[in-house]
């Protein structure tokens, strides 16, 4: 099987080794393909774009930042739907609207092949433990045709149903997980305020029943000197998030106070200016909220 990959930021950088190590002839393409070089080192052919992506591909994946990108190298004159060819398979594996998602399934559906959702739980770093997991919405005959692939991306990856389910699942797990950090935040300034040393709280939280892999990864970058130029997520990534979260409940009439909550901690970041950082930067919004400093 051949497999295309378009888009090579940070997650495609970590998943395409994982499908080259398995065997697979990968073609890919980005914006820059100064980005995709050391990936083409690795053994990666280059394409000059999605279509030419697609049209050297059994299955082409894409991970874009949001649902505009996805829309153009989907649907654009030189997307994937210009290139792919009869039998083939298109699966985006970004965090986007459901709507949009249908929208565009239909579009590959009017031509006569199949697009399935399959947003990714992890990050780099999950990706490289091979822990990342992955959820998938859309034709299950051609889920089971591609699960082999998926799982050498994520190990656990779980059937949701119909086009759009599964971001739809990925959006109520970012959510989770958005409260689980902004939680942790709170809790760590409150035990900071009440004198315990930052580093004995993390280390204690981390022993604790409320312990979690994604504390476990985050929590210590809020340590002296450990937060990453590079975030897993900055502010804006996870709030793009949330934003999707909170329209999609305004459109079910479900409520989310938590996940309201949470965005509106995004923005205080983004009003004190730390908003590049990975957003757990937001126990510093709590320290300096609290009258500590950072």
């Amino acid at each position: 099987m051949k497999i295309g990959f378009v888009g090579l930021g940070a997650m495609g950088q970590v998943i395409v080794p994982r499908l080259l190590a398995a065997g697979y002839v990968v073609t890919g393409w980005n914006r820059s393909q100064e980005r995709a070089r050391p990936l083409i080192e690795m053994g990666m052919q280059w394409a000059d774009s999605p279509a030419a992506v697609a049209a050297a591909s059994d299955v082409t994946f894409s991970i874009v930042t949001d649902g505009a990108a996805v829309k153009q190298v989907a649907l654009g004159p030189d997307g994937v739907i210009a290139g792919i060819k009869s039998g083939g398979i298109y699966i985006d594996m970004g965090t986007i609207a459901p709507d949009v998602t249908r929208a565009i399934a239909a579009e590959f559906a009017a031509k006569g092949v199949v697009m399935l959702d399959a947003p990714i739980s992890g990050t780099t770093i999950t990706v490289q433990q091979g822990n990342a997991s992955l959820m998938v919405g859309g034709d299950k005959a051609a889920f089971e045709r591609m699960e082999p692939v998926l799982r050498v991306i994520g190990p656990k990856v779980t059937y949701i149903g119909d086009n759009g389910k599964a971001v739809t699942m990925k959006l109520a797990v970012n959510l989770l997980l958005m409260v689980e950090v902004i939680a942790f935040g709170e809790a760590m300034a409150l035990a900071e305020k009440g004198g315990v040393p930052r580093a004995v709280a993390l280390d204690a939280i981390l022993k604790s029943v409320a312990a979690s892999p994604v504390l476990g990864y985050r929590g210590p970058l809020i340590l002296e000197g450990q937060m990453p130029k590079v975030p897993f997520a900055d502010v804006a990534l996870q709030q793009k998030d949330m934003l999707l979260v909170l329209d999609l409940a305004r459109k079910f009439g479900s409520p989310v106070p938590l996940a309201a909550a949470c965005n509106e901690m995004m923005n205080a970041c983004r009003g004190l200016g730390i908003d590049h950082n990975d957003f757990v930067i937001a126990h510093e919004v709590y320290l300096r909220l609290g009258g500590q400093t950072s």
